[in-house]
């Protein structure tokens, strides 16, 4: 496929008048440059193109859940802990089908947004008793075939999770859906493989240790070698309650434990990684992971602010995901992670630079914190990557007159996700003029999931 640009955000910076030819397997080929719309004998002539990021963190159930939560409970506070039992209680209603189905909605959503791959940080695995399926991979194997029907670039990390804390406390009520030992995970992992095996050739498979309460010290190792070429992601340092129950077991704050006893590199994504010292900060920056950061979620359940200005400045690398998917928008993804710089600081475009400004400095972070941590060779429109790509709506009264970095200052701060007219997943055309081309199918799947659990709860 060949598609012709007006205004082009290249590897080389920003571009006019841009051929970009889409290899038959997905790959950005030849670019040129100064080529008049007249002569470039394209499929799709664009106003503007970027290179699309990737959402580095999504747990696809919970956009089923969206909404439900914004009440008070008995307790006088609610936070994480309140609204992780609401979670809990949610999750036993989920068959096969039902995962599936939102699975594919939440992945088309991202789509939509402007996101052309998901990391799915997947957890669920057994029946709402905790009895596993006879396929220990079944939940796994859903979730590919949910990509397949969105045509989103999918990194799946099957989760590793066996105990209820850092007192080893056997899971407990929804929990028990998570629940695996180590050779019981090794058959899920093998199934996952299969599972992204038969996807197109974009998909990869990676691993997710949970977080440090529900994986015990002596087994963390051990999965972390069950793939060590391919992503590792982890949650850490979300809330200060795990900080606290970390330092008790262990002596050692989260970050600073796990950097004492493992080699962190770059195929790490530490997400949330909120309540960090100066130290951890400049650990995780220094060593090649990405700070996964969600910042609608961890707005949503008051986690706290992540230190993003003196990270970068550290040299850190971080990207977005939407998490929990209460709202699936990569524009205000971006937007929520600096507007928590200002109110934080009390300065405006803190993560602004002298040479970038605030939209395109945050646009380029999740491009390659989102490539680096999907394993994904993609964050760039530079030929020989995959053509994960995305149009904005040139005609748009919020783009009206402006060019280079301001486009993205006017879409992420003025704009939303409205703007988003086309996206390529591998080059794979999923959206066009601002719908997903299946859209009528998956919504369809969506709703009659949505009436299913509804009944069962």
């Amino acid at each position: 496929m060949r598609i012709w640009a007006e205004t082009a955000l290249l590897a080389t910076g920003w571009a006019r008048d841009v051929v970009l030819d889409i290899t038959a397997d997905g790959r950005i080929g030849e670019i040129r440059q100064g080529v008049a719309r007249a002569d470039a004998a394209a499929e799709r002539a664009l106003g503007i193109l970027l290179p699309a990021p990737a959402n580095l963190h999504s747990h696809a159930f919970q956009r089923a859940m969206a909404g439900l939560s914004e009440f008070r409970g008995t307790a006088e506070h609610d936070t994480f802990w309140t609204w992780r039992e609401i979670m809990y209680r949610f999750l036993g209603a989920f068959t096969p089908e039902t995962v599936e189905a939102v699975a594919a909605f939440v992945q088309m959503e991202m789509l939509e947004a402007g996101y052309a791959a998901s990391a799915e940080f997947h957890y669920v695995h057994n029946q709402a008793d905790g009895t596993p399926y006879g396929d220990r991979a079944e939940l796994s194997r859903r979730i590919a075939a949910a990509s397949q029907t969105s045509g989103i670039g999918l990194t799946l990390l099957p989760v590793y999770y066996t105990t209820g804390g850092l007192d080893r406390r056997p899971l407990a009520g929804g929990q028990r859906r998570f629940g695996s030992d180590l050779d019981g995970f090794a058959r899920i992992v093998e199934g996952a493989e299969n599972a992204v095996a038969a996807l197109a050739p974009d998909a990869r498979l990676g691993i997710a240790p949970h977080s440090l309460r529900a994986v015990p010290a002596e087994d963390l190792a051990t999965v972390a070698a069950m793939r060590p070429a391919d992503p590792l992601h982890m949650h850490i340092a979300e809330q200060t309650g795990e900080v606290e129950e970390v330092l008790a077991a262990h002596g050692r704050r989260p970050v600073e434990w796990l950097f004492d006893t493992h080699a962190v590199d770059e195929r790490w994504c530490l997400i949330h990684c909120t309540h960090l010292t100066d130290g951890e900060r400049k650990a995780i920056a220094t060593s090649g992971a990405v700070a996964g950061l969600c910042p609608i979620t961890e707005s949503s359940l008051g986690d706290g602010i992540f230190d993003g200005a003196r990270y970068l400045a550290d040299g850190g690398t971080l990207g977005v995901g939407s998490d929990s998917n209460i709202r699936i928008a990569l524009s205000e993804e971006l937007r929520t992670l600096e507007y928590s710089q200002r109110l934080r600081d009390r300065h405006r475009a803190v993560l602004a630079t002298s040479d970038r400004s605030c939209g395109r400095r945050l646009y380029d972070e999740a491009l390659k914190g989102g490539a680096r941590a999907l394993g994904r060779d993609s964050g760039a429109i530079r030929t020989g990557a995959w053509a994960d790509l995305v149009a904005l709506d040139a005609a748009s009264l919020h783009l009206e007159g402006l060019a280079g970095d301001t486009l993205l200052d006017a879409w992420i701060f003025a704009g939303d996700d409205r703007l988003v007219r086309d996206v390529w997943a591998a080059g794979r055309h999923m959206v066009r003029d601002g719908s997903h081309v299946d859209r009528a199918r998956i919504e369809a799947g969506y709703r009659n999931a949505m009436r299913t659990l509804k009944r069962s709860m």
